[in-house]
């Protein structure tokens, strides 16, 4: 366990590290997850997760949201689907908007030698307080690498989620992650990670450096 603690710490002063490296160029944020997710049966599971992010050099809180969904595997080894309702708060100037978020879920998933891929499809339509409504697509790839030792379990990771909004017709973002997932005791996971964040508006790109953790439960 204290390898393990150790290693979470070393892990989160290298992704800082590499963060002050790149603050110049855009904001430096801080996501923090919180979830769960419990089996009901072989083929469906539930989850919940909480999502808070703090801006402005991670010293403000700008967005909330909360999520509920259910996916189902009993189709195939290599595929997910699931539904999920998100319910998102976002603060713009010194207002607060909320958005109603469902997303339907597609995922393909397999391995190459030890290697774990993934590549997840989703649509979702935003019913946003302000602003026109309409649909967006995402798509996520991500590669694992799981090392199991008799002392721990870690997993690094790498992935690109594309965003295509069909509101305005454009790829509107990008996210580049690193990071590392590992199992802190029975139930317990944890992921930390550095993001690269890309926003495009108005055809002009701003990004943005993102530490983030997230602490999940498992059942």
């Amino acid at each position: 366990m204290k390898k393990i603690f150790y290693l979470f710490i070393i892990t989160l002063a290298i992704l800082s590290c590499i963060s002050c490296f790149a603050f110049e160029n855009g904001d430096l944020q801080y996501w923090l997850t919180t979830s769960m997710d419990a089996k009901i049966n072989n083929s469906w599971k539930m989850k919940a997760d909480n999502e808070l992010r703090f801006g402005d050099s991670a010293g403000t809180l700008y967005y909330e949201h909360v999520d509920l969904g259910l996916t189902y595997s009993g189709l195939a080894k290599w595929l997910d689907v699931g539904g999920n309702y998100r319910l998102v708060y976002e603060k713009k100037g010194k207002s607060w908007f909320y958005e109603n978020r469902p997303h339907i879920n597609v995922t393909l998933k397999g391995s190459v030698y030890d290697f774990k891929l993934s590549n997840r499809n989703r649509l979702e339509y935003r019913d946003k307080e302000t602003g026109k409504d309409g649909w967006r697509y995402r798509n996520k790839t991500a590669i694992k690498y799981p090392i199991k030792t008799e002392h721990f379990n870690i997993t690094p990771y790498i992935a690109d989620e594309v965003f295509a909004d069909f509101i305005v017709c454009e790829i509107s973002e990008n996210r580049l992650y690193g990071g590392v997932e590992f199992k802190a005791m029975d139930h317990l996971y944890l992921d930390i990670y550095y993001m690269w964040k890309a926003n495009r508006k108005n055809n002009v790109w701003t990004n943005a450096n993102v530490i983030g953790t997230q602490i999940k439960l498992s059942f």
